[in-house]
């Protein structure tokens, strides 16, 4: 594979694939530079998600994140973040007019399956904020794909396990496989598909297709798919090319896990981010 290029065809996911595109910080970088994340939360009862989003988009360098969340869901948020700044928001439109300001932006883990969510969605969808979708906001979209693809631009990312790969786009993993379904759904829906699994697959509308090799069963533990989803959206944030953050957050995703091993839990992920992007930093050519 020839070096910070995309292949044809099935490439191997890495650092050769996206290192020389990686965006550190220059000697002369602030934090509103490095990029503004949002997440959006869903109601009181679930709000973990978003959190664990906002540390993970935090650590992977974003300069700044903030958390947009119902009024209920505040009492909740405030104990629980530091460097992530909270704005509230009684409706959609209000959602919108926060979200402006984002270059990336986070929805779905843990929103809730509420037609809510999905006036989220389309309000932040009017923003020119690249999106990160995952869970809640693609389950939503159950068998109606097309109301969801609508939405979207080529530089948004969907983020789905199995499962909700099925909601989406019907039959199409047990018809094609894995990796011809995968560049197919980018393919429909326009956007960046991160197919997770054993070994996620990375898939772009172009045909561009990358499959990840350092997956670890430790990652299969709640909430691991939130910090992913927060990994991706920070990289973005950062002015990172849309397939070549999901391909890098999806490797620091797996190494990271790969560092800690048994017992790993979600919230120990991104505390672990930083030994990775040491390594990576030395590697750098």
């Amino acid at each position: 594979m020839q070096r910070g290029r995309a292949v044809s065809g099935l490439g191997v996911n890495g650092p050769s694939l996206w290192l020389d595109r990686y965006p550190w910080p220059a000697a002369d970088t602030h934090k509103h530079a490095r990029g503004r994340l949002g997440v959006v939360s869903g109601p009181q009862p679930s709000s973990g998600a978003a959190r664990l989003a906002c540390r993970g988009g935090l650590r992977i360098g974003a300069g700044t994140c903030r958390l947009f969340c119902p009024p209920e869901a505040l009492p909740l948020h405030a104990p629980g973040v530091e460097a992530v700044m909270i704005q509230s928001f009684r409706d959609a439109g209000e959602l919108k007019s926060l979200a402006e300001v984002m270059a990336a932006l986070v929805i779905g883990p843990a929103a809730g399956l509420r037609p809510e969510t999905e006036a989220w969605l389309r309000a932040v969808a009017e923003t020119e904020a690249r999106l990160v979708i995952d869970a809640d906001a693609l389950t939503l979209f159950r068998e109606r794909s097309e109301d969801l693809f609508v939405l979207l631009r080529q530089g948004d990312v969907l983020t789905p396990h199995e499962g909700e790969f099925e909601r989406l786009w019907p039959g199409l993993l047990e018809g094609k496989g894995r990796e011809a379904a995968c560049r197919e759904a980018a393919r429909t829906s326009g956007t960046v598909v991160v197919l997770k699994g054993q070994e996620t697959l990375i898939g772009a509308p172009d045909g561009r297709l990358a499959r990840n090799p350092n997956g670890t069963p430790w990652l299969a533990t709640a909430g691991s798919g939130d910090v992913l989803a927060g990994l991706i959206g920070g990289l973005m944030a950062q002015g990172m090319d849309s397939f070549d953050a999901a391909c890098a957050g999806v490797w620091i995703h797996a190494e990271a896990a790969g560092l800690f091993g048994p017992g790993l839990i979600a919230e120990d992920l991104p505390e672990l981010v930083p030994q990775v992007l040491a390594r990576l930093w030395k590697e750098r050519g």
